[in-house]
């Protein structure tokens, strides 16, 4: 009598369960779900080396390929923000640091098919060509003029009388101008805000959080790449000495004498690890989010951390990862790609959405983890793209443990204190407007201090 009990109350369970499946999908269509899956596809994809250099890279391979031959002249003409993510990252496979060997090998061996990977043919012999290219002073890098795009790249590749442009605006495979010898061949410079605008889906918190939990397994299981690219590259990070090898320090005897040997000290030590290869110019590709590499990094490590040192199956570790990609994505929508706040707030705040929910969260939970995230870090600025990321990273990290650990005591920073919204969404939609309207003077006076040290 107890056992059929037992199992009468499991089916209920069951029943209740599809049921709540059943009634999300009233509210989301079958089209809606694939326009998801598309942005995800967009906006989670691999990448070698730091974004912004190598945007330029693929920017200059574009120019040069339109040219249709080697440079003589090549002038790249940035935004602040893009100059500034660029100006203190290692170059994969050169051992050097900054803009212009990533413009040499972006025109002497870069495919702008490999997109964000357009540099994964380099050579040591490249490498040296690329150094006498520089020696030439064939290059001459600025700051484009009058423009608001914080993602701009325009580069005019020379040769004789020939000349070849190309323009990257808005996303860092975006090309929106393709011209040679003044035969224009793209020309998207006034439409790509209104198309991406009507493409890409109305998301909320909510609604971030069901199809990560609903969606067909099979249709979201592409998200495992994250976890396999990201993890291979803090992987190789533990074997060397990148950057302020951070991550491989967090697993000495010393480190685990103060942090100890946990879970906690894992998921530091691998997120970091994996930015140390990656800010050094290690050879190896990372899966990127909204365009950063370093979102891609903490939005996927703390979940595959958590999630494998906790005996999660593979559906819990997809959703898990689908539930922190997404809310990455969906903050970066009114956030923008490239502002001043740094992106490790935010790829936080999804790795702790994702954490909540293998700790058992509910949606209630989650969104208390995204509110503690909020009040914590809002303000954290971007000083550029280099080594020393690996400490905002950790910082972003251990915060979103933190807050998983605040949300699933039902524990929450209330809409008294600072920016915090009963809404959720507001409250996110407080942290995008600091980061992408209030934070430009100090985007502008960091530049300025970057630009103007030793002076």
């Amino acid at each position: 009598m107890k056992f059929y009990l037992f199992s009468k109350r499991c089916m209920i369970k069951k029943i209740f369960l599809l049921l709540c499946v059943l009634k999300t999908y009233e509210f989301m269509t079958e089209s809606e779900r694939r326009q998801i899956i598309e942005l995800i596809k967009r906006e989670v994809i691999p990448a070698i080396g730091c974004t912004e250099p190598i945007a330029v890279a693929l920017c200059v391979a574009k120019a040069a390929e339109t040219l249709g031959m080697r440079p003589e002249k090549i002038e790249v003409l940035l935004s602040a923000n893009i100059l500034k993510n660029a100006m203190g990252v290692g170059i994969p496979g050169t051992g050097m640091v900054g803009l212009p060997i990533a413009v040499a090998l972006g025109a002497l061996i870069g495919k702008s098919e490999y997109q964000l990977e357009v540099l994964k043919d380099c050579t040591p012999e490249a490498v040296e060509c690329g150094k006498q290219f520089i020696a030439e002073k064939r290059i001459c890098i600025s700051l484009k003029d009058n423009i608001t795009e914080k993602l701009y790249i325009e580069v005019i590749c020379r040769s004789g009388d020939r000349t070849a442009k190309a323009v990257i605006a808005g996303g860092h495979t975006t090309f929106i101008y393709i011209a040679d010898r003044g035969n224009v061949l793209l020309d998207k410079q006034h439409t790509t805000d209104e198309e991406e605008e009507a493409t890409a889906p109305e998301l909320n918190l909510r609604k971030v959080y069901d199809f990560a939990l609903t969606a067909p397994l099979d249709e979201i299981r592409f998200i495992l790449d994250t976890a396999r690219l990201n993890k291979a590259a803090a992987e190789q990070a533990f074997k060397g000495n990148y950057g302020h090898s951070l991550g491989r320090m967090l697993r000495g005897s010393y480190e685990h004498k103060v942090m100890g040997d946990s879970v906690f000290s894992h998921i530091l030590s691998y997120t970091s690890a994996a930015c140390d290869a990656r800010m050094a110019g290690a050879m190896i590709p990372v899966m990127s989010n909204s365009g950063s590499g370093n979102q891609g990094i903490s939005a996927t490590l703390p979940v595959v951390v958590f999630a494998e040192e906790n005996n999660k199956n593979e559906e819990e570790l997809i959703r898990a990862l689908m539930l922190s990609h997404l809310t990455v994505i969906y903050i970066k929508q009114s956030l923008g790609r490239l502002s001043a706040l740094c992106g490790c707030v935010v790829a936080a705040t999804g790795s702790s959405c994702g954490i909540t929910w293998l700790m058992g969260g509910n949606y209630d939970q989650v969104a208390f983890a995204v509110q503690n995230m909020i009040a914590n870090l809002t303000g954290m600025i971007c000083d550029g793209a280099k080594p020393s990321c690996a400490l905002k990273v950790t910082t972003g990290v251990s915060t979103a443990v933190l807050s998983a650990m605040m949300a699933m005591e039902d524990r929450c920073v209330t809409s008294v204190e600072g920016i915090i919204d009963e809404d959720v969404d507001q409250s996110i939609r407080n942290l995008t407007r600091i980061g992408s309207q209030a934070m430009n003077e100090t985007d502008k006076m960091v530049l300025d201090i970057m630009t103007h040290k030793g002076c």
